[in-house]
C-alpha cells in the first residue's frame, strides 16, 4: 500500500483501525492488508439500506462507506481527498470488500461520482445508528490490563449530549445544517446523532436522538435548554438517570433553587487545578430536593461555585451553576455530581477536534445527507483511533509484565539505553499486530 493510503497511527493502515478484531487475534507485523479489512464495521453496515437501483450497482453499499470511513480515520477532509485515497487502495483489499457483501467480479473501485453519491444519499439516521452500534460493541472488546478484575459490576455510563452547527453547510434557502449527538465521557464516543430541522431546535429532537439507544444504567448530562420536564419524565420512564444545569429558561425552577439557604450547607467537595497560566477552583454544595420543587423526579440539588484567579492569585473570574438530578446521594456523592458537571464539557473537545483538524466548519458540501454524513464519518475516525490508542496502551502494559526488559528498554531507563531520557525506539509494528 502506498503512503497515501496508509493511516496517521503510525505504522498502521486506516483498514486496520476500523477492524475490531485485531484486538481478538494475532496478526503478523508482515501480513497482507487484505487479511484484516474491516469486517466487523462491514457487518454493521450492510443492513443500511441501499436506495440505488440494483440493477446497475456494481459498488456495494456497505464496502464504499468502510472506505469512505478508513479515508477519513487517515485524514482526509473532503470529498475529493476522500476519493483520491480510495484510488490507492490496492485491488485485492476491494475485493476481498466486496465479496464480503456478495459482490464479486469488480476489479476497480469506486469512482468519485459514485463516492459522491453514496455520500450526500446515504440515509443519516441509519448509517449514525450502524456506527454508534459499532463503537459500542468495540467498547466490550477492549482489552483489560493484566491482572485486573474484569468481573467487577460497571459503574453507571455517563453520555453527554449537545447540539453543534456545521457552519460552512448552508443550503440554497439559507438553512444551516446543525447536529446533536451522545457522547460518552469516559472514552469520548459518539454513540447517536441526529439532525436537527431548520424548523424546529433541539428541545424536541432530544427523545428522538435517544429512543435509538439502550439507556440502561446511565447518566444522560445536557445543559440547561435540555432541562426540560418533559425530558426529565421520558428519561425517568426509560429507566436513565439525568443531571441537568438549570438557568432562567425555567424560571420557577431558578428562583426555587436559588431561594435555598446555601449558605447553612457546608462545602462537601473541591477541586483546584492549575493549567494555562490560571488556577481554577471548584467547590460544590448538594442538598435533598424540597418536596415542593417545581420539576419531577429530582433526588438532589447542587450548586457549584467557580474561581478563576491568575498565577499570582488576581481574581479573573467568579461563576455560579445550579443543577438538578434524580441520582439518589447514594449512587452519586458529591465528588461524582461535580465529575459529571464537569466532565459534560469534554463534548466540546470532540467539537474542537473536528473543527481544527478536519477544518468542518470549513466544508461548505451541503447537497443531500452530505454534511451528516461527514459528520458522523470524522465521528466514527475519532472514536476508533482513542479505541486504538486504549487498546495500544493495555496491550504494552500486559507486554511489559512478560518481558520487564521490554520496558526498560522502551523508556529510556539506566541500562541498555544508557542515560534516563534518552529517545524512545521507533516500533517496527503497532503493539497490538504483536505476536508476544
Amino acid at each position: 500500500m502506498s503512503d497515501s493510503a496508509t493511516g496517521c497511527l503510525g505504522d498502521a493502515p486506516a483498514l486496520y483501525v476500523l477492524s475490531s478484531r485485531l484486538s481478538e487475534r494475532e496478526t503478523d507485523a508482515g501480513s497482507d492488508v487484505a487479511a484484516a479489512v474491516p469486517v466487523d464495521l462491514l457487518d454493521h453496515l450492510i443492513p443500511i439500506p441501499d436506495w440505488r437501483d440494483q440493477r446497475w450497482v456494481e459498488h456495494p453499499l456497505a464496502a464504499v462507506l468502510a472506505l469512505c470511513a478508513a479515508a477519513v480515520v487517515a485524514g482526509m477532509r473532503s470529498f475529493a481527498a476522500i476519493a483520491s485515497w480510495v484510488r490507492e487502495v490496492p485491488a485485492d483489499v476491494v475485493a476481498s470488500m466486496y465479496a464480503r457483501c456478495g459482490h464479486t467480479g469488480v476489479v476497480e473501485g469506486p469512482s468519485k461520482c459514485t463516492l459522491w453519491r453514496v455520500l450526500t444519499g446515504t440515509p443519516g439516521a441509519a448509517l449514525d445508528a450502524a456506527i454508534g452500534a459499532w463503537l459500542l460493541r468495540r467498547t466490550a472488546r477492549s482489552h483489560q490490563p493484566a491482572g485486573s478484575d474484569v468481573g467487577r459490576q460497571e459503574d453507571l455510563v455517563a453520555v453527554a449530549v449537545d447540539g453543534k452547527a456545521v457552519r460552512g453547510a448552508v443550503s440554497a434557502d439559507g438553512a444551516q445544517v446543525h447536529l446533536l449527538a451522545a457522547m460518552t465521557h469516559a472514552r469520548g464516543l459518539v454513540v447517536g446523532q441526529t439532525d436537527v430541522a431548520a424548523k424546529t431546535n433541539e428541545i424536541p429532537m432530544f427523545t428522538e436522538l435517544l429512543d435509538g439507544l439502550d439507556l440502561t444504567n446511565t447518566i444522560i448530562t445536557a445543559d440547561a435548554l435540555h432541562t426540560q420536564r418533559a425530558a426529565a419524565t421520558y428519561l425517568h420512564r426509560r429507566g436513565s438517570f439525568f443531571v441537568f444545569t438549570v438557568k432562567e429558561n425555567q424560571p420557577r425552577l431558578f428562583d426555587a433553587l436559588d431561594a435555598l439557604p446555601w449558605t447553612t450547607i457546608p462545602i462537601q467537595h473541591t477541586i483546584t487545578e492549575r493549567a494555562h497560566g490560571r488556577i481554577t477552583t471548584r467547590a460544590i454544595q448538594t442538598m435533598p430536593a424540597p418536596k415542593d420543587l417545581p420539576f419531577p423526579h429530582v433526588e438532589q440539588v447542587w450548586l457549584i461555585e467557580r474561581g478563576v484567579t491568575d498565577l499570582h492569585g488576581k481574581s479573573l473570574s467568579n461563576v455560579a451553576a445550579l443543577g438538578i438530578t434524580n441520582l439518589a446521594p447514594a449512587q452519586a456523592d458529591p465528588a461524582r455530581v461535580a465529575e459529571l458537571v464537569r466532565d459534560h464539557w469534554g463534548i466540546e473537545s470532540l467539537h474542537w477536534i473536528r473543527d481544527t483538524l478536519y477544518r468542518e466548519d470549513d466544508s461548505t458540501a451541503h447537497t443531500g445527507s452530505g454534511p451528516r454524513t461527514m459528520a458522523t464519518l470524522r465521528n466514527l475516525a475519532i472514536g476508533a483511533i482513542r479505541l486504538l490508542s486504549e487498546i495500544e496502551q493495555l496491550n504494552d502494559s500486559s507486554a511489559v509484565l512478560q518481558d520487564p526488559d521490554r520496558g526498560v528498554s522502551r523508556r529510556g531507563r539506566p541500562g541498555r539505553r544508557g542515560r534516563a531520557g534518552g529517545p524512545r525506539p521507533r516500533r517496527t509494528a503497532p503493539v497490538w499486530r504483536r505476536s508476544s
